[in-house]
C-alpha cells in the first residue's frame, strides 16, 4: 500500500499520488499519460495533473491497479 507520508515531492496535491516505492516501470505513465509523468533523473513517477471527472478517475484507478509495487496511492478525500 502506498504511503501518503512518503509521497514523491513532484506530486501535485489531490486524489492520487506516487510514493518512494516507485520502481520507474512506466506502467502508470503508459496507462494514464495525462496524469502521471516520469522523473527520469531521479527514476520515479509522480502525478502532474489530477483527474476531475469520473472517466479520468477511472483511468487513474486502472493505473493504480496495474502498478506492480503498490507505489500509487489514493487519498480518501482530495485535499483542497
Amino acid at each position: 500500500m502506498a504511503d501518503s507520508n512518503d509521497k514523491n515531492i513532484e506530486n501535485i496535491e489531490g486524489l492520487f499520488f506516487v510514493d518512494s516505492q516507485c520502481i520507474a516501470c512506466d506502467a502508470c505513465v503508459e496507462e494514464a499519460p495525462d496524469y502521471f509523468a516520469m522523473n527520469d533523473i531521479d527514476g520515479h513517477a509522480y502525478v502532474f495533473h489530477q483527474p476531475t471527472i469520473s472517466d479520468q478517475i477511472e483511468l487513474c484507478d486502472n493505473a493504480l491497479e496495474l502498478y506492480p509495487v503498490n507505489a500509487i496511492g489514493k487519498e480518501k478525500a482530495a485535499k483542497k
